[in-house]
C-alpha cells in the first residue's frame, strides 16, 4: 500500500484508453477512456490519495476523466503539452511510449506542485462553457470566411458563383453566432457585469471581452505577474554568460494573445493611458512591436485589476498598477 499523500499521478490520454503513471513509485496502469474506466480509476486513486493528478490537454479527450476525478475531490490539472515535452527533454527522456509519457506527466506533477506552479482545474459554469463554444465557433467561421474570400479573388469564373454563395452563408452564420454570444452574456448577470466593466475601457470591444470571459476565467483572480505569464505576454530573459539576448514572450494562451494584440492596436490610439505608455516607449527608442507588446501586457493588467477590484475604468489605474497584487 502506498503511503498516503506521497503519490503524484500522470495520465496519458488516448481516444480508447488512459495510461496512468505514478511517481515516485513508477507504477503503471491502463484503463478504458470511458465511464467505466474513469470510475475504476477514481476508486484506485482515492485509495492512494495523490497530491496532484496531471493530464495533457488532448482536444477534449481528457474531459470525461478530468471531470470525474475533480468531482471526487482530487487535485487535477490539465496542462499544455509543450510544457511537458520541454520537461521531458530536461530529464533526458527521449523515448516515447504511452506508458513513459504517463510517468513523465507524474514527474511533472511532482515538480510543478512542489514549486507552486501547478494550476488546479476549475470547472466553469454553464454560461462560460457556452461562451467558450461560441467563441471557438466564431473563430472557425472567420477562418472559413477569410479562406473563401481569398479563394474568390483567384477562382475561375465557373466556380465563382459557388464561392460567393458560400461567403453569404458564412456571413449569415457568423451573424447568428454573434447574436448568440450577446444573448448568453445578457442572460448571465455575472458575465454581463464583467463585460460591462471591460468594455468601458477605451480600446476594449465586445470581441475581446467575450474572448476573455470564455478563454481566461482566471482574469481578476490572479496577480499581475501571474496573469501576464498565463496569457504569454510576460517577457522571459534570454541570457547566458556575457550574452544578453532580447527578452522574449512565448507560451501561454495564443488565442487570447491574438485578441489582445488586435485590441492594443486600437487602444494605443484611443486609450489615454496606453497611448502615453506607447509613445513613451517609442521616444526611448524601443521598436514598435516591442512597445505594442508592452501595451498588450499593460491592458491585460488593467483589466485584471478592474475585475479584481470591481471598480469602473479611470485613468488613475496607471498609478494603481504599481501596487497591484
Amino acid at each position: 500500500m502506498m503511503e498516503q499523500g506521497s503519490v503524484y499521478v500522470g495520465i496519458d490520454v488516448a481516444k480508447a484508453w488512459l495510461d496512468v503513471g505514478t511517481w515516485p513509485q513508477s507504477e503503471s496502469l491502463r484503463v478504458g477512456n470511458d465511464a467505466a474506466g474513469a470510475a475504476q480509476l477514481v476508486q484506485r486513486l482515492l485509495a492512494s490519495n495523490p497530491r496532484a493528478v496531471v493530464l495533457e490537454a488532448s482536444g477534449g479527450l481528457e474531459a470525461l476523466v478530468a471531470s470525474e476525478l475533480h468531482a471526487a475531490g482530487l487535485t487535477v490539472a490539465v496542462v499544455n503539452p509543450r510544457q511537458v515535452r520541454e520537461f521531458a527533454r530536461s530529464l533526458g527522456r527521449l523515448a516515447k511510449t504511452d506508458r513513459l509519457d504517463a510517468l513523465v506527466l507524474a514527474q511533472f506533477a511532482q515538480s510543478a506542485h512542489s514549486n507552486g506552479r501547478l494550476q488546479p482545474l476549475e470547472f466553469q459554469d454553464e454560461a462560460q462553457l457556452e461562451l467558450k463554444a461560441l467563441v471557438a465557433r466564431r473563430r472557425q467561421l472567420i477562418g472559413f470566411l477569410v479562406a473563401e474570400t481569398n479563394r474568390r479573388e483567384r477562382a475561375p469564373k465557373v466556380v465563382r458563383r459557388s464561392i460567393v454563395q458560400s461567403i453569404k452563408g458564412l456571413k449569415k452564420a457568423l451573424a447568428e453566432v454573434e447574436q448568440q454570444l450577446r444573448q448568453v452574456v445578457q442572460s448571465a448577470p455575472a458575465q454581463q457585469a464583467k463585460a460591462k466593466l471591460m468594455t468601458a475601457v477605451p480600446g476594449v470591444g465586445p470581441q475581446l471581452s467575450v474572448t476573455l470571459l470564455a478563454e481566461l476565467p482566471e482574469l481578476g483572480r490572479l496577480g499581475r505577474r501571474e496573469i501576464a505569464a498565463l496569457v504569454g505576454v510576460a517577457p522571459h530573459a534570454h541570457e547566458s554568460g556575457k550574452f544578453k539576448g532580447r527578452r522574449m514572450i512565448w507560451g501561454g494562451r495564443a488565442r487570447v494573445r491574438t485578441m489582445l494584440y488586435m485590441a492594443a492596436l486600437s487602444a494605443v490610439r484611443h486609450n489615454p493611458v496606453l497611448r502615453a505608455s506607447y509613445q513613451g516607449l517609442l521616444d526611448r527608442g524601443k521598436a514598435k512591436k516591442l512597445a505594442l507588446v508592452a501595451c498588450m501586457r499593460k491592458l491585460l493588467v488593467i483589466l485584471n485589476a478592474i475585475l479584481r477590484d470591481q471598480l469602473p475604468w479611470n485613468p488613475s489605474y496607471l498609478l494603481d498598477l504599481q501596487h497591484s497584487r
